[in-house]
Order: structure tokens, then C-alpha cells, then sequence
């Protein structure tokens, strides 16, 4: 921090100035996509690229600010592209403002909570236009730039490397979990375990009786926390209706499994170990996703769930099979441990700096 600490000293010792949004940008609207040939140019809405098309609309660095929907989801762009009616691009005098800096900033602001109409999110060009943004001198705003790429460009390389080891995993567990016909036994999921439903549980529950115990219902994130629990040691579920349907959930130890949520129990470790059987569903994603049905309120009959057929091979197998995945595994999807709580203290690392090289005082903070 000393080095922007001593050019704000250097360049501005009387403070930053603040100006208006529409004083340093254009705003512009997005226009209709469809009569538009394929190519090599992103086509922006306000869910990210869209497709690729064979012209653009603006060539160069702008910041990308959603005009319906997801308001908070800023994007910068330094190569030519388009934009559709559902998010505005900007023109930037570069002269007063680096890109990048702009960028950093207007995500601190809170773009998301903005809302200017009911029902679906809106954003309006003349309430961004009178947002006030911070213009510390060219040399500060390079030196803030560079500071946050390397927090982002340190993210951005777990991020891949976690990429990466979610298809090495894929891979190793396809290759252990392929059995030629007549190599293993085969059985129905309904002979070797009981399914059961968990318990009606919605937000108004849980609010109303706050507690440490986890709620998995529809999905693998959990719903909320409970003050009790219905399930111990019952780690293997399956998401049975909504928006995650047919979704595979591992959770260990005491926590409330909800009426969304399918229990998978092994009837015999003799038979059939538990995460192998959590390894062999995960892998068997697309044939459970083949028994859904999404006409109105996704769902999965337990019925057609208990004829799936498992491999059962011989458990000393099965236990080789899980020390190599689990490994895999932890590394991908621990929250406790590996990449994704890396990323996630990295995220953390970032934000915080970039809200304190950020929050500059306006002037009459600095003369009070």
C-alpha cells in the first residue's frame, strides 16, 4: 500500500476527485443479435457470452453493465464485440480513466441491489449516470490495476488448475467405474439399498427454528440450518424434485434431510460399501438424469430410481476403486481442504483489497 500511498501524496495530496458516471463514459445500449451471421466476435447479454457472431458493435476496452436481470454481473471486454438489448456497454474517455479501473470500481458499488422496477431487475442509464466515481491520477489508477490483475490472475489459474482436476477425476472415475459385461455383478439399486423420503422442511421452518444443523434438500447446497436432525451417519441422498433433480449429495454426520431429498442406505457393507456406491451414482449422472421428468415441477420417481442397475464388484475392489477417487475428490470438492478453499480464501484476499484500494474519501471527507 505505501507505493499508492505515496503517489496519491505525490499526484493528488489534496484527495481524489469524484466525478459523475456519465462525465467519464458513454453509455450505449445493446442492440437485437439474430440477423447476425456466425463468426469469431462475443455476443454479451447479461448472463455472460451468448454466442459468437461475424461483426461488432465496439472495438474497443469497455465495461459491460446488464441492464435487465443479473444487474451485479459487470464484465470488462478488451477485444471488439457485441452487445444485446439486455446490457449496456460503455464508451470510456481514457483519457480521464483506465477501463480496468472502472471496472474494479463499479464492483464495489452494489450495481446488483440497484434495481429501478419491479418484477424482472432494471437498470436505468440515468441513475448510472449520476453514480460518483473516484479519478485518482493515470499513475495511481495503473498501479491499483496492477496490484488486483495479479489477485484475479492468481484466481483465474486455480480456477483452471481445479478445472483440470475435476476431469482428471471424471476420467479416473469413469475408467475404474467401466465393467465389461459378465466382469462384475450387476444389481437393481433397490436390492441393495433402502430409499426413503426426508422430512417437509421450507424456509419459514428454518427461520423459525435456527441451529447448526445443515438442511439438504433440493440440490447440494444446503437449504439452511436447523436447531434438529432427522439423519446420522446416512451420508448418500439423492435431489428428488426441483431444480437440482437427480443431483447426488454426500454429507457426513447429523443433519436434516428434507422432503426434496431421497436417502440412499446400503442394507449390507458386505455387500456394497457406501462410497463406492456415492463414486458409482456420481458416475451414473446421465441414466439417473434419464428417469427425470420435467414436464411442470421436476421430478424422479423412486420407483424407476430402484431399478437402476449398480456394478457390484468384489469389495476389495471397491475399496481400491475409492482411495484413488476419494483423493480426487477432496482435492476437487472439499470446502475444507484443496483447490475450491484455496479459490474461495484467494476471493476473499481479493475483495478485501480491492474495497481498501478503492474506498478513496471524497474531498470534503479529506478537509473534515
Amino acid at each position: 500500500m505505501s507505493r499508492i500511498d505515496d503517489l496519491i501524496t505525490e499526484h493528488c495530496p489534496g484527495g481524489v476527485e469524484f466525478k459523475r458516471l456519465g462525465d467519464i463514459v458513454r453509455i450505449r445500449n445493446g442492440k437485437d443479435h439474430k440477423t447476425l451471421g456466425d463468426g469469431e466476435f462475443p455476443v454479451y447479454g447479461s448472463g455472460g457470452i451468448m454466442r459468437f457472431a461475424d461483426t461488432y458493435a465496439y472495438s474497443k476496452p469497455s465495461v459491460l453493465i446488464p441492464r435487465k436481470g443479473s444487474l451485479g454481473n459487470l464484465f470488462f471486454v478488451d477485444v471488439p464485440f457485441w452487445t444485446v438489448d439486455t446490457i449496456f456497454y460503455t464508451e470510456i474517455d481514457e483519457t480521464q480513466i483506465r477501463p480496468k479501473f472502472l471496472y474494479y470500481f463499479l464492483a464495489t458499488v452494489g450495481l446488483g441491489e440497484m434495481n429501478q422496477a419491479g418484477g424482472i431487475p432494471s437498470q436505468t442509464q440515468s441513475v448510472l449516470n449520476e453514480l460518483k466515481i473516484p479519478v485518482p491520477p493515470i499513475e495511481v489508477q495503473r498501479e491499483i490495476v496492477r496490484i488486483l490483475d495479479a489477485f484475479t490472475e492468481l484466481t483465474a489459474e486455480l480456477t483452471a488448475e481445479l478445472t483440470a482436476r475435476k476431469k482428471q477425476y471424471n476420467y479416473y472415475r469413469d475408467q475404474l467405474l467401466s465393467f465389461e459385461e459378465g466382469e462384475v455383478e450387476w444389481k437393481t439399486l433397490g436390492v441393495v439399498t433402502t430409499i426413503k423420503t426426508g422430512q417437509a422442511v421450507n424456509k419459514q421452518i428454518i427461520s423459525a427454528n435456527p441451529g447448526e444443523y445443515a438442511v439438504i434438500n433440493s440440490g447440494r447446497e444446503p437449504l439452511g440450518f436447523i436447531n434438529e436432525w432427522n439423519t446420522d451417519n446416512d451420508p448418500i441422498g439423492i435431489t428428488s424434485r426441483g431444480a437440482g433433480v437427480g443431483s447426488i449429495t454426500w454429507k457426513d454426520g447429523k443433519y436434516f434431510r428434507g422432503n426434496l431429498n431421497y436417502s440412499v442406505t446400503i442394507k449390507s457393507e458386505k455387500e456394497i460399501r457406501t462410497r463406492y456406491l456415492y463414486h458409482a451414482l456420481q458416475k451414473m449422472q446421465q441414466e439417473i438424469q434419464a428417469l427425470c421428468t420435467f414436464d411442470g415441477i421436476p421430478a424422479l420417481n423412486a420407483g424407476n430410481l430402484k431399478e437402476l442397475q449398480i456394478p457390484i464388484p468384489p469389495l476389495t475392489e471397491q475399496e481400491r476403486i475409492v482411495a484413488i477417487l476419494d483423493k480426487f475428490d477432496a482435492l476437487t470438492n472439499s470446502i475444507s481442504e484443496g483447490l475450491p478453499r484455496e479459490i474461495e480464501l484467494r476471493q476473499k484476499q481479493y475483495e478485501y483489497y480491492r474495497d481498501l484500494l478503492l474506498g478513496f474519501p471524497k474531498p470534503q471527507e479529506v478537509a473534515a
